[in-house]
């Protein structure tokens, strides 16, 4: 069962030693189906927009006390997303700035391998999902960082795949 209820409010906010929040977000991605059912090679990833205005990002949200990074970054995908999956191994930590609020923040990142799109998710009335190939998120996603940790997984899933070539030969 999931909670259609966004968490909000910041008590229970994570900051680091030098007072910067910190975020975690993941990059839900899965494999475009072919017309016969089976899963092909092209590899989509899901966008949101922002809340206050159109910008295209990668689900991401404070990192609470009662939870873990992966278990935020799966609370996140549900909230902004309406996706639910299979949390993998951290893509990195980034130190940003924020542009909104001044601030510096240390935002950390996960691929989510989607298992399942839900029809209703606690921010569908804010928020618009969009499915696209690698090439189109980099073009629209508007933070760098977010951007590398794209760049990363893409290179990640290309090592995958090629070890999975060598060993059925």
């Amino acid at each position: 069962m999931v909670c259609l209820v966004s968490r909000t409010g910041r008590h229970l906010q994570r900051y680091d030693s030098l007072g910067r929040r910190q975020v975690v977000g993941c990059i839900p991605y899965r494999y475009k189906g072919n017309i016969d059912g089976t899963l092909s090679n092209d590899l989509e990833v899901l966008l949101i927009s922002s809340q206050k205005c159109q910008k295209m990002m990668f689900p991401k949200g404070g990192w609470e006390l009662d939870e873990s990074r992966e278990e935020a970054a799966l609370r996140e995908s549900i909230e902004e997303a309406g996706v639910v999956g299979k949390v993998e191994r951290e893509l990195g930590k980034w130190d940003f700035l924020s542009k909104r609020h001044g601030t510096f923040y240390e935002g950390y990142m996960f691929p989510l391998l989607v298992k399942e799109e839900l029809a209703f998710w606690p921010e569908q009335s804010l928020r618009k999902r969009t499915w696209m190939n690698v090439k189109e998120a980099r073009d629209v996603c508007q933070h760098w960082w977010m951007k590398e940790a794209l760049d990363i997984l893409v290179e990640r899933l290309g090592s995958l795949q090629q070890q999975n070539i060598r060993s059925c030969l």
